[in-house]
């Protein structure tokens, strides 16, 4: 089976693809289009967006237009971080769902705990139970198939499940070689929730690190090909970016095995080794 069909389990059964698509950072439009239908083209079927990326109406065009059925691709989208009251979650996913076109979402994720640029600054705890009221409904009416959450850390976490009928099934957090994020990681798995990793190859920064050339060179393999499997290996889910063709097809190159040896010298890796 390719690793791109290959799946996880969510904690509520629901089947999701081990590899992403990411799209942050491609601009909305032909440039989304195009990276999209080119990564359906090459096997992917897990395409994630988000309301912020400002892309959702061109990820929409790309499965619509693409020869592949839409339940065989995973979609999933997320609620911009700045949206801190019941109200305006129902009122934002129902503009994402506009702007995709779909009938209905494979997952949606709260995108962080705290609108960008307030991080740490004020506590939205409560603001945080109250949108997952929100998300819970969205689930229950079916329009969903998953809910979670991103960036939350095990603070964020725990109020969460302290006050949730529905515990969240995914968090997406920064997550790659040298930055894995134990602690979250850890109190996610403990708790059956599927971590995903985003910026898996740490926005390119890690491809001229010597240490990690050094292994995927013993493979045959690129570092970005390395960087993914690592991921992949430690029961994360990567979501790749590419906007080349030959990324994104060498991207699902992971037909290969990292031996426990090189496993424990890429977990050892720390920040400031990157």
């Amino acid at each position: 089976m390719s690793i791109l069909t290959d799946t996880y389990e969510l904690n509520n059964g629901i089947a999701i693809p081990k590899v992403g698509f990411g799209t942050w950072q491609i601009p909305g439009g032909q440039d989304t289009y195009d990276a999209v239908s080119m990564a359906l083209q090459a096997g992917y079927r897990h395409i994630d967006t988000a309301k912020a990326y400002r892309n959702e109406k061109s990820v929409g065009e790309a499965i619509l237009d693409s020869d592949v059925d839409r339940e065989s691709v995973f979609v999933t989208s997320k609620l911009p971080a700045a949206t801190k009251s019941y109200d305006g979650a129902i009122a934002d996913f129902r503009s994402t769902m506009k702007a995709l076109n779909l009938s209905y979402l494979d997952l949606y994720l709260i995108h962080a705990p705290w609108p960008w640029g307030e991080r740490g600054s004020t506590n939205y705890d409560e603001a945080n139970v109250e949108v997952w009221k929100a998300m819970q409904d969205i689930y229950a009416s079916g329009d969903v198939k998953a809910i979670g959450v991103s960036n939350f850390n095990v603070h964020d976490l725990q109020n969460i499940l302290d006050h949730a009928d529905v515990k969240p099934m995914v968090d997406q957090i920064r997550y790659f070689v040298g930055y894995t994020e134990p602690q979250t990681t850890q109190f996610a798995k403990d708790n059956d929730i599927l971590v995903e990793a985003y910026s898996p190859l740490a926005t390119g920064g890690i491809l001229e690190n010597q240490d990690i050339k050094q292994i995927a060179e013993k493979y045959g393999v690129s570092v970005a090909q390395l960087a993914l499997k690592f991921v992949l290996q430690n029961d994360v889910l990567p979501l790749p970016k590419a906007t080349h063709e030959t990324h994104i097809k060498n991207n699902t190159q992971l037909d290969f095995e990292v031996s426990s040896a090189d496993m424990k010298v890429l977990n050892s890796l720390t920040s400031t080794d990157i």
